[in-house]
């Protein structure tokens, strides 16, 4: 339902894993994962206003309140961006469902499977305390920002970036940045369906989002984040 099949047969996967193999950090970026016209029912929720929080991280803390972050200096804010609502909460309202539902399948044992295949390491909730809260949908504004940092949490094995801006252009800005090896960033664009897989403890795995820019871009740039685990 989710998944485009052409995407996941066994040369696709052969594909993958060797684009892992070869690039720094450990990434590949597969466009068109995901079935466009599942994807656009997602988009037109997402669209809805009222399932929106901020979301605040200084590198000392996390999910920082507005006191703490008004004392917070601008070179220890490292994010600031809006967290979707998902419907577990009783003020979000039933017509999300099928925004949840991706979620949901993000976190359930058919793709599961297939990253595990991808990456050839075994993905597991077993140990995770909350698998939910690590499967979410985020958006920026052009006065949002994600600021360098690691997600390599210890068993952290893979982490999911899924873009959902249709109608995207280069000069959005909005890009995705790796810190890369040998002084050579890795840029890539936040385009419509465009899915990029990377494991967080490789070298270069450092990354921040470029600014957007306020000339001819979208109100908002959409992502799904995900991080998975090992035994």
């Amino acid at each position: 339902m989710w998944l485009n099949e052409l995407q996941v047969n066994d040369a696709a996967l052969r594909t993958y894993r060797k684009a892992l193999r070869l690039s720094s950090p450990n990434h590949v970026v597969i466009d068109n994962l995901f079935d466009n016209s599942q994807l656009d029912a997602v988009i037109s929720v997402l669209q809805q206003q009222h399932n929106w929080t901020t979301q605040k991280h200084s590198y000392s803390a996390l999910y920082v309140d507005n006191a703490k972050w008004q004392k917070t200096p601008q070179t220890q804010r490292f994010v600031k961006r809006d967290l979707w609502q998902r419907a577990a909460s009783k003020t979000v309202p039933a017509t999300s469902t099928i925004a949840d539902d991706f979620l949901t399948f993000l976190r359930g044992d058919e793709f599961m499977a297939l990253l595990s295949r991808i990456f050839k390491v075994s993905l597991t909730d077993i140990n995770v305390a909350k698998p939910d809260i690590n499967t979410n949908y985020f958006r920026l504004a052009a006065t949002d920002f994600v600021n360098q940092h690691a997600d390599d949490s210890p068993g952290r094995e893979v982490c999911l970036l899924l873009y959902l801006n249709k109608h995207w252009h280069h000069d959005n800005g909005g890009e995705l940045v790796f810190r890369g090896t040998a002084d050579t960033p890795v840029t890539i664009a936040p385009l419509h369906n465009r899915c990029v897989l990377f494991n967080p403890a490789s070298p270069g795995a450092e990354h921040w989002v470029k600014a957007l820019t306020t000339k001819n871009t979208p109100h908002y740039r959409y992502n799904v984040t995900s991080w998975y685990w090992s035994e």
